[in-house]
C-alpha cells in the first residue's frame, strides 16, 4: 500500500511551474489550484500536510510547523483574494475592494519593524517575534507583500492568464508566449488547426 505522500505525489500535476513563479511566490500561490482537461481539478493546499509542504518548499514555513486546518484555509482564502486580483488586472477590470483588503490586511497583520518590550529586571529592548510563533501570518504577509510588488512593479504588464483552455493559471508573458507550459501550447494549437478544419472551405 502507497503512503498518503506517495499517494499525494501520484495526484499532482506533472506540470512545470508557470513563467514567473520562480519570481513571484504570490503567482505560485495562485496556481497552486490547477484546472486540468476533462474537468479535474488538483489543489496543493486540500490538507495542512500539503500545505506545510508548499510553504516549506518555498522557504515560508519550517518542515515540522504543524499546520491547523485553519491556517490552511486561511492560505487558501487568501489565495482566491490573490487570483481576483490577478484576474481584474488582467483583464483591465476594477478589482474587488474585499481582495484588495483581504492582502492589505495580511501584510499589516504582522509586525514590520522591531517592537518595544520592557524586562522588570533588564529594562526596554527591541525585538521581532520569532517567525515560529506566528509561522502562518508571517507568511501570508510575505505572500500579499509579493502579490502587491507583483501588481505594481515592473512585472505586471506581463502578467496574463494562460491562453489554453480550461487551464487556470497565470504566467508572466515571455515574449509571445501567452501559454503557462509547453502542454498548454500544444493543445491550444491542436485547438486551433482543429478549428481550422472545421470551416467551411477548408481543406
Amino acid at each position: 500500500m502507497r503512503s498518503v505522500k506517495e499517494q499525494h505525489v501520484m495526484e499532482e500535476p506533472a506540470l512545470p511551474p508557470a513563467q514567473g513563479e520562480g519570481e513571484h511566490v504570490s503567482l505560485a500561490l495562485a496556481n497552486s489550484s490547477i484546472t486540468l482537461p476533462g474537468g479535474h481539478t488538483v489543489d496543493l493546499l486540500v490538507t495542512p500536510a500539503q500545505a506545510n509542504r508548499w510553504l516549506t518548499a518555498r522557504g515560508l514555513a519550517p518542515v515540522d510547523a504543524g499546520m491547523l486546518e485553519m491556517c490552511t484555509t486561511q492560505l487558501r482564502s487568501l489565495r482566491e483574494q490573490i487570483r481576483s486580483l490577478l484576474a481584474s488586472r488582467t483583464a483591465g477590470l476594477p478589482a474587488l475592494p474585499a481582495a484588495v483588503a483581504a492582502v492589505n490586511d495580511a501584510m499589516t497583520r504582522v509586525p514590520t519593524a522591531p517592537l518595544l518590550h520592557w524586562d522588570d529586571e533588564k529594562g526596554p529592548y527591541r525585538a521581532t517575534p520569532h517567525p515560529t510563533t506566528a509561522i502562518v501570518e508571517h507568511a501570508l504577509a510575505a505572500l500579499a507583500a509579493d502579490a502587491a510588488e507583483l501588481l505594481t512593479g515592473p512585472d505586471a504588464d506581463r502578467l496574463t492568464a494562460c491562453g489554453s483552455a480550461p487551464c487556470n493559471r497565470y504566467l508572466l508573458r515571455h515574449g509571445r508566449r501567452h501559454w503557462c507550459s509547453t502542454r498548454c501550447g500544444d493543445r491550444a494549437r491542436a485547438a486551433r488547426a482543429y478549428a481550422r478544419r472545421g470551416r467551411p472551405g477548408a481543406e
